[in-house]
């Protein structure tokens, strides 16, 4: 259960309520938590994410309570609460407060005042029946799952081995994992400037560390130094895939990593890499937050403002050594730490998304020198925005070889490891990895070695 806040419970959820209304209007949780005042954001950013955690099964209990749902506000504040009741066990605040409180929410908002008695009437016959009306959800697919019913449908069919685990995984809070810039600070060195802060965290992958509990970025110990990033385990794969074994003689690599906002991999490519980077955006505000990460790491990128599926606007017309690719996609594998994306996507975004990702393969393809590496991936657990894009792309590309990488990994939080892959070894995201290689025509350049 929760500590007491400064700002009354009431209050808090009101406003995560107020976030839960905006993503139902298809707004995302960025923008709208962004209208929270800062004092009440962080814990309605809590209690809103708990709740879209959840929303599956509160619309379940709400469907089961009342023939026909109250007004849209009054009824992001009922599914709120029923999303952070239904679990006692995991419920943020005991039960009865949450009941209290929210009704107390609603008789202080002119907008859900009306439905006051509607929702408190609702509440208490969910305390009375609370276990006959949970297992009479269960029969409902998303109620149980908490994801929309052709998203269980699409996992099931993608990973019928695994489609059970990957929705549990994706219901829990994700982990907060760093990378440590190693050319400052050894990573072994730095996980005991963690342990003398009293902030316990446990090695992950080649460079990251995750911590035992998430804390405030400017509380880490090196972040404001740049010493080290907030980037997941499965996306620390990134920059050791693309690079390793590459090497040119004479000068740098010639990188570019197309659509790089906000500029993790840029800066973890620069960390480990001896590399001339071209980071590209097609929003220039998101371009700034590229260099806002590197600046605050201290090191450099030419960066880009331009559609990294037209070259002709922004290319020198110098062959790229290595690509990385981190193509728009559902991002159905980072809904840990996204939830809100189950509920904003669409099944037909699935379709759009893949022709996108399929022309920028097309237009960064020419622009990789033979011999060269292109590192494609997604966050995504659908197929059709990995291994189908790969194979398709690789049956018409006959200079396109690919070379050993992960696939698809799929979101794990430590408890469901049994059922999924033999390359997964951590709690990481969702994510899609494939490495193509362009073999030189006849008289061509063999690859950099």
């Amino acid at each position: 259960m929760s500590t007491a806040s400064p700002v009354p419970l009431w209050r808090q959820l009101q406003a995560a309520a107020r976030v839960l209304a905006a993503v139902r209007d298809g707004e995302s949780t960025t923008p709208a938590l962004a209208r929270v005042e800062p004092g009440l954001r962080p814990a309605a950013q809590a209690l809103a994410f708990h709740a879209l955690r959840q929303l599956g099964r509160a619309e379940g209990l709400r469907r089961l309570l009342a023939k026909r749902p109250p007004p849209p506000a009054a009824d992001a504040l009922l599914c709120t609460a029923l999303a952070l009741a239904w679990n006692e066990t995991d419920a943020p605040y005991e039960v009865f407060t949450l009941v209290d409180q929210t009704v107390d929410a609603a008789k202080r908002d002119a907008v859900t005042r009306s439905q006051a008695n509607f929702i408190n009437a609702c509440l208490r016959r969910f305390l009375r029946e609370r276990d006959a009306l949970v297992a009479a959800s269960e029969r409902d697919p998303v109620a149980r799952w908490n994801h929309p019913r052709w998203w269980i449908d699409r996992v099931r069919a993608d990973h019928p081995q695994a489609w059970e685990s990957i929705l549990r995984a994706n219901n829990a809070q994700a982990p907060m994992t760093l990378r440590v810039f190693e050319r400052k600070m050894p990573r072994a060195d730095y996980l005991q400037t963690l342990a003398a802060a009293q902030m316990p965290a446990t090695p992950v992958g080649e460079y990251g560390v995750m911590l035992h509990r998430p804390r405030p970025v400017h509380e880490i110990p090196g972040f404001d130094e740049g010493l080290v990033s907030v980037q997941d385990a499965a996306a620390q794969l990134a920059a050791p895939l693309l690079l390793e074994g590459m090497a040119v003689s004479g000068r740098p690599l010639r990188v570019l990593d197309a659509c790089a906002a906000p500029g993790g991999k840029t800066a973890h490519l620069l960390e480990i890499g001896d590399v001339e980077v071209t980071a590209l955006d097609v929003d220039p505000a998101r371009c700034d937050r590229i260099r806002e990460t590197l600046g605050r790491i201290g090191v450099q990128a030419r960066v880009v403002s331009a559609d990294a599926a037209q070259p002709s606007a922004w290319w020198d017309g110098v062959p790229f050594d290595a690509i990385l690719l981190d193509a728009p996609c559902t991002a159905s594998g980072i809904v840990r730490r996204h939830p809100d994306v189950r509920w904003l996507r669409r099944e037909s975004d699935i379709a759009q998304l893949a022709a996108q990702q399929a022309r920028l393969l097309d237009a960064l393809w020419p622009l990789l020198a033979p011999g060269g590496r292109m590192l494609y991936c997604t966050c995504s657990v659908f197929r059709a925005e990995g291994e189908v894009r790969v194979q398709t792309f690789v049956a018409h590309n006959k200079d396109a070889v690919l070379r050993p990488a992960p696939g698809h990994l799929l979101p794990q939080d430590g408890a469901n490891a049994d059922a999924l892959p033999d390359n997964q070894d951590s709690d990481h995201d969702g994510f899609f990895y494939s490495l193509l290689q362009k073999t030189p025509a006849p008289g061509q350049a063999p690859p950099p070695a």
